[in-house]
């Protein structure tokens, strides 16, 4: 009755409902778009509709208006934030200016619309490494993640990084040991992970890669069950592609407490109201705005 209803409002109002993996599966089933930060980035510019609705954390809403400065952008619970976003300073990034020559500041799309401001280039899991080799400065400051900046670091030797202290709580709680303890448990099942997760446990996994990469690997693989280092939220997708397969996280606490805020009776109530609640000043959208469209330009490229 709650999904009928959240489809007839939808259709009313002329809104189209974005959602990240991450978020709960009865939240993925209701949505149009449901996909990785960088997948719904480029949905987020071509859809017709005037009203966006996102089932995420704050950084995304920003992003989407951002990319749509006249479409009006709706969180359906505005304390759903990202503790990574806020992990680099303006201070930070300006005072690396000073000190570096030629320095590109790479922000990872998990940041805050300020950070993106003062940022030269955006990236997410699945095109920093195309994005970042694209650039011509030889010097990365890479923020705020320092775990996917390591990752990219590796496979780009040419470049010298400089790396920030953030990280992803949820993916920085799954632990060498715990992999070895699920490959204990579940003798050569392959573990596919996230880059944001700490050095030593990609270097236990049998695949690195974002969400939808992960998404993909499992999908066209033959094995029939697979570890899954990320956030469970991704079971969902993964379940609906791949019924005959079986997955298993790491650890119980797989989970990112601020994407299970968004419930349907928040959306509901996000469209029975249509109130934006995603607003940013006019400068900081500008300035925004030029780093997440050369990640997109850089990324198609």
């Amino acid at each position: 009755m709650l999904k009928e209803e959240i489809k007839k409002l939808q259709k009313e109002k002329d809104v189209v409902i974005l959602a990240h993996y991450y978020v709960d599966g009865a939240v993925q089933e209701i949505a149009d778009y449901v996909g990785d930060s960088y997948y719904l980035s480029k949905v987020a510019t071509k859809v017709s509709e005037k009203n966006i609705l996102f089932c995420g954390v704050s950084f995304m809403g920003e992003s989407a208006k951002i990319l749509n400065p006249d479409k009006t952008v709706i969180m359906p619970d505005v304390t759903a934030d990202c503790p990574m976003a806020h992990m680099v300073t303006i201070e930070k990034i300006e005072e690396m200016r000073k000190q570096l020559d030629d320095v590109a500041v790479v922000c990872y799309i998990n940041s805050s619309a300020k950070i993106k401001a003062h940022s030269d280039v955006c990236v997410t899991s699945s095109n920093a490494l195309k994005v970042v080799s694209a650039l011509p400065n030889k010097k990365i400051f890479f923020v705020p993640d320092n775990n996917l900046g390591r990752y990219i670091a590796k496979q780009l030797p040419e470049k010298e990084f400089i790396f920030n202290d953030g990280f992803c709580h949820v993916h920085t709680e799954i632990h060498a040991e715990d992999i070895k303890k699920a490959k204990q448990q579940y003798p050569d099942v392959k573990v596919l992970t996230h880059p944001e997760c700490t050095q030593d446990v990609l270097e236990l996994s049998d695949f690195i890669g974002s969400t939808s990469e992960i998404i993909d690997f499992a999908t066209k693989c033959e094995d029939k069950e697979f570890i899954i280092a990320t956030e469970t939220g991704v079971f969902y997708e993964l379940e609906m592609k791949n019924p005959d397969k079986k997955f298993y996280p790491v650890i119980s606490q797989q989970i990112c407490p601020d994407m299970k805020k968004i419930t349907l009776e928040k959306v509901k109530d996000a469209l029975v109201h249509l109130e934006e609640n995603v607003k940013l000043e006019e400068e900081t959208k500008e300035a925004a705005f030029r780093p997440l469209n050369r990640m997109l330009e850089l990324a198609q490229a």
